[in-house]
């Protein structure tokens, strides 16, 4: 039996009209200078979030391990408001509650000014933090523990200093404590105590093959209980910004890496761990690349829309885009625009083949009646995921 892959590749050419997919600060939708030409784009966070947030079969909640909680109040809200609404003593909550933010995150000096003075909304913190619901339940469970062995805040308090002393050990030991997203779009902390998980799910931004294409919109609202002929005009008069294109994507997913955040093994290790979970977990996210879409101005734009072609590699060497295929803008041919993109996506990877070989397994689906990319074996979709996934070992 040949060796696992250790890294998927997943390219998408993906095509959508009169849409604003993902918005600056400004309200106008988001770009990039590629190939001396701007491009519209769509922000690796914008898609994260849509598939961390996709509710339908393929929901990454419906794998059945935990995801995060991003909040700046998740200790007010899922910790000590509920304790205190529970019948615990709110000063002995509130008191365990600030040595362990102090263990979690760098007290600064007004913190520790304001020790004995916090109340049960005062424990969000600076930024949104990301924390697992494994993590956040053992915090609170071990506030729970103090406050019903103390009587007063101080009690609490030397009690509380004490368990923090094993704090890290047992957090280290929850198993996919982070959650399920931060074990694969990563987790990035300053805390001593909490763990700091490298993405194993790496994702572009997406940009358009071509050119941008854009239109500003022009819209009106008709108040609908004017109607004499000295009101006249509309009761509201906006602008926005539309957009349309065909746009690449790239998703790499580290197996070892996800293993080993999932399974709590070293990634070295990861060929010996369980692999069901992260097996389960890669099926879920393909699906959601290839049919989920950010859902900006979903009322007025509908932006639904499968990709027109996905690309599946497996392979050991580093992984590598293909955005190259595109840094000369794609120009419609006769006929049409997805027949040149791919066009130009063949000669691309034929060069690559050419110059370093090819040392990946691939699968397509779509692409309509042009012949599959080079190496590629096209199927349905479900095929190709399956395919995939025995390659991987899973």
């Amino acid at each position: 039996m040949s060796r696992p892959a250790r890294f998927l590749q997943i390219h998408t050419l993906t095509g959508y009209s009169a849409a604003l997919l993902n918005r600056d600060d400004a309200g106008y939708a988001k770009r990039i200078e590629y190939g001396g030409a701007v491009r519209t784009r769509v922000s690796s966070q914008c898609l994260k979030r849509h598939w961390r947030t996709a509710d339908d079969e393929w929901s990454l909640s419906g794998i059945g391990l935990d995801m995060t909680v991003r909040s700046r109040r998740t200790f007010d809200r899922c910790v000590v408001e509920p304790l205190v609404a529970s019948g615990l003593p709110a000063e002995a909550v509130t008191a365990a509650m600030t040595v362990f933010m102090a263990a979690l995150f760098k007290e600064s000096e007004k913190a520790k000014a304001k020790r004995g003075e916090t109340t049960p909304t005062d424990f969000h913190t600076g930024q949104v933090v990301v924390l697992g619901r494994p993590e956040i339940n053992y915090v609170r469970d071990e506030i729970a523990a103090i406050a019903r062995q103390t009587a007063d805040a101080k009690s609490a308090e030397a009690v509380a200093a004490e368990r923090v002393k094993v704090l890290k050990d047992n957090i280290t030991a929850l198993r996919t404590g982070a959650g399920l997203d931060a074990a694969m779009f990563g987790r990035m902390v300053t805390s001593d105590v909490l763990a700091r998980k490298t993405a194993a799910v790496h994702v572009a931004h997406a940009f358009t093959v071509h050119k941008e294409e854009s239109e500003s919109d022009y819209f009106t609202a008709v108040d609908d209980l004017i109607t004499g002929i000295e009101d006249t005009g509309s009761g509201h008069l906006g602008q926005s910004e539309l957009t349309s294109g065909l746009y690449y994507g790239y998703v790499v997913v580290d197996m070892p890496t996800l293993v080993s955040n999932i399974e709590g093994c070293a990634p070295a290790d990861w060929l010996k761990a369980d692999h069901a979970t992260a097996a389960r977990t890669v099926e879920h996210l393909l699906h959601l690349i290839a049919t989920v879409s950010p859902g900006a101005k979903q009322g007025s734009t509908a932006p639904y829309a499968y990709a027109r072609l996905v690309l599946l590699e497996t392979g050991s060497r580093q992984p590598r885009s293909l955005a190259g295929a595109f840094h000369t803008p794609v120009k419609p041919g006769r006929d049409g625009l997805v027949p040149a993109a791919l066009a130009a996506l063949r000669e691309h990877l034929d060069e690559i083949d050419t110059d370093y070989g090819c040392a990946e397994r691939r699968w397509q689906t779509g692409g309509g009646k042009a012949a599959p990319l080079p190496a590629a074996e096209r199927m349905p979709f479900d095929q190709a995921v399956a395919a995939a996934l025995a390659a991987l070992g899973s």
